[in-house]
């Protein structure tokens, strides 16, 4: 073998160890709501992506613009079974987030939250990789005071019709602290609070998709209660970089990511209405079972340590959620 051919093939060697990417992600439940915007923000960042789902709520229409993109791959797969990959960072966003879809199958949700979270640290462990739990505002409960810190233990009804997806998200806390104890693993945990924006299901039961799809299609608003229950919403984007600014930090604590700013139900749906329709009626109905009557997060530690809030006012969110919403009326999603 002459020395031209030999520097030839370690040029093509190291040319292709350069190209590759160094990080592989995998984001379960990439195929939902938040899921997609995560992969949308890898993505363009360069990274190679995994995206796990059985498609539950998610779906591929969400990640239609990375199809046969060399850095994507897509795994139709539940996290109730194990699965072997070989992954540098994982970020576990895949449960039912709406109380109309993980309240149809509690039991799974249940599932979900513990052997889906158990399996996917059990991964994470083998390959060593770095560990993201979504969990949710919904381990405070109905929450006795506001607003709520990383601090408060909550106030959960643990056989209720919602505990299925409390309970089951305070477990996987559980299970992601008790593996970085015993195990050293590195964890994130980021406590999702109210978020929203393009990709949300018109059927998901979740009060701004509720209001802006019933608007559209000129029907009363339904208000549970007498619409003073409070939440706080953020936007998708803000949400998304706070997730991956925790990710890339040395936090290994449960932060809250969300918007502080509060609003009544009943000035949400004033609020649509206008935007959309001023005719409409409001529909009220009984307030469903251990419905929270406040929900706003304490976002100290999340400023200070990731330096991180949200950037993104709630009517520049709500104007691109309505538009993206008016896009869709037509097609079946």
């Amino acid at each position: 073998m002459n020395d031209s051919y030999e520097m030839l093939i370690l040029f093509s060697i190291n040319k292709s160890l350069n190209n590759y990417p160094l990080k592989r992600n995998l984001v379960t439940g990439g195929a939902g709501f938040l899921g997609s915007h995560l992969i949308d923000r890898l993505m363009e960042l360069g990274e190679e992506v995994l995206c796990l789902d059985n498609y539950f709520t998610g779906t591929k229409l969400n990640l239609k613009k990375w199809i046969n993109h060399p850095n994507f791959e897509i795994i139709r797969h539940d996290v109730t079974e194990p699965i072997q990959l070989e992954v540098d960072k994982i970020w576990h966003l895949a449960c039912p987030a709406s109380p109309i879809h993980y309240q149809y199958n509690p039991i799974k949700t249940s599932k979900t939250s513990f052997l889906g979270t158990y399996n996917m640290l059990g991964l994470a462990r083998r390959v060593n990789a770095k560990f993201l739990l979504a969990s949710t505002s919904e381990i405070y409960g109905n929450p006795k005071y506001s607003p709520q810190n990383e601090n408060y233990y909550g106030n959960v009804n643990p056989n209720g019709i919602r505990s299925c997806y409390d309970e089951g998200k305070r477990i996987a806390e559980t299970l992601c602290s008790d593996y970085e104890r015993i195990h050293g693993l590195d964890v994130r945990i980021v406590r999702i609070f109210n978020t929203f924006g393009p990709r949300m299901r018109p059927n998901d039961g979740r009060v701004i998709s509720n209001f802006i799809w019933q608007a559209l299609k000129d029907e009363p608003l339904t208000i549970y209660g007498n619409g003073d229950q409070t939440r706080s919403f953020c936007y998708v984007d803000d949400l998304i970089g706070g997730m991956m600014q925790l990710m890339n930090s040395s936090v290994r604590t449960p932060v809250n990511i969300g918007n502080p700013n509060q609003i009544t139900i009943l000035e949400l749906a004033e609020i649509i209405r206008k935007k959309i329709n001023p005719n409409l009626d409001f529909f009220y109905k009984p307030l469903p079972q251990d419905d929270p009557l406040q929900r706003q997060p304490d976002i100290q530690k999340a400023k200070k340590m990731l330096n991180w809030e949200p950037t993104i006012s709630f009517e520049d969110g709500l104007e691109k959620t309505i538009n993206w919403f008016r896009d869709m009326k037509n097609l079946k999603y």
